[in-house]
């Protein structure tokens, strides 16, 4: 085993450990940065259910309160919240799919078709980076700008001209005014879009996934089929090592959490496209390279957590791949060749492509075992919980 993956190796094992042996108080302490600039103090305090999951590291400018949390529903659920009336965060973000949208690429508000797909909002709180493939953005509060103001690709809407607009839609709805006011008591105007995102982010750190057949099976309160069990080690093995993206206990490699330092925000390519013979991916879905503009960053995308991923896909940034089986068959290839169209290229041989993506002898037999061990993160509880449902 390489320097790179012994290191890989050990993390992973670290952090399974932690999830199967850390029991921590359900003090949702820690800092960071990023919130709102004021800070609010609230008399009932909240926090995430974490089942033995490590502390989440909550932003001292944004504390957690059951009033916020709830006004975050509201919000998230809501479509006067997009600059036409017409979409939700929920419109992209469902619920029964682990908050994706089964949509190979996101569609905002006024129908503009975006270049990558709708990621899940599971355990949000732990992951480090919170999109495909920008290091910039760690905090809830300030990746919530983009969806709500961004206009290349238009997603929510809300610009100069409409935005005094949808202030006023909930300004003028006595019940959801006085949500804001119990969620920020202190200040005699709290509807402002500061105040949206501090709710929406507080909501969203509650989106705790720990109750899984996995985390049963961790916990002694249920056994796994002989095929889960043969998928399991195949996963936590060197043979089809996944686990070496996929080893802590949110199931990435960019977890995050109260103690731990330093946070490692490693992203990958793993050799999706090569169309022209020397690296490339297509425009714009160019990966970190989009902002740093560094060779060796051309395709190198976020792995994203695997829980609840049977109800996920399809997958990779673009939807590009339509099952688990299928990207299975990807990774055991090495990379993906394409052989006609605009993308065609043969990715296996993508000289930016990380050195844990090689060919993996895998029978049709490891792969439904490997299906079936994936299958086991799926969280029912989480996907029904009243508490993260359409208050409406």
């Amino acid at each position: 085993m390489n320097n790179q993956r012994s290191r890989r190796f050990i993390a992973a094992l670290s952090s399974i450990a932690v999830a199967s042996f850390l029991v921590t108080a359900c003090g949702a302490g820690g800092s960071g940065g990023g919130g709102p600039s004021a800070t609010h103090s609230h008399a009932t305090p909240t926090t995430p259910a974490l089942n033995g999951f490590p502390a989440p590291v909550i932003p001292i400018s944004n504390p957690l309160t059951d009033e916020k949390v709830e006004l975050g529903r509201q919000l998230f659920y809501d479509k006067r919240l997009s600059g036409n009336g017409t979409q939700a965060c929920a419109s992209c973000h469902h619920q029964d799919k682990a908050f994706t949208d089964g949509k190979p690429l996101a569609i905002g508000s006024t129908g503009d078709v975006h270049p990558r797909n709708s990621q899940g909002l599971a355990n949000v709180v732990y992951h480090a980076t919170l999109t495909w493939a920008n290091p910039a953005l760690t905090e809830l509060e300030r990746q919530m700008e983009v969806p709500m103001f961004g206009d290349n690709p238009v997603e929510m809407g809300i610009n100069d001209s409409n935005k005094t607009e949808v202030l006023n839609r909930f300004k003028n709805d006595l019940k959801v005014v006085n949500l804001f006011k119990a969620a920020f008591p202190k200040e005699t105007d709290p509807v402002t879009f500061t105040n949206i995102i501090a709710a929406i982010a507080s909501f969203q750190r509650t989106l705790i996934s720990n109750e899984s057949k996995y985390d049963q099976f961790l916990r002694k309160q249920v056994t796994f089929t002989e095929s889960e069990i043969r998928g399991m080690n195949l996963f936590m093995g060197e043979t089809a090592e996944c686990f070496h993206c996929h080893g802590s206990f949110n199931f990435n490699d960019q977890p995050k959490f109260v103690g731990l330092s330093p946070v490692e925000t490693p992203f990958h390519n793993t050799g999706l496209y090569n169309i022209d013979g020397k690296g490339g991916f297509p425009f714009p879905n160019r990966g970190l390279f989009e902002f740093t503009s560094k060779p060796q960053d051309m395709g190198a995308f976020r792995a994203p957590s695997l829980r609840n991923v049977a109800v996920t896909g399809p997958y990779m940034h673009d939807g590009s791949i339509a099952s688990l089986k299928d990207v299975l068959d990807f990774y055991a290839a090495g990379g993906r060749h394409i052989t006609s169209g605009q993308n065609a290229g043969d990715g296996r041989l993508n000289p930016y492509k990380s050195d844990l993506i090689t060919r993996i002898n895998l029978s049709e037999q490891d792969k439904i075992d490997l299906v079936n061990f994936l299958g086991t993160l799926t969280d029912e509880k989480f996907l029904k919980n009243p508490k993260f449902a359409s208050p409406q």
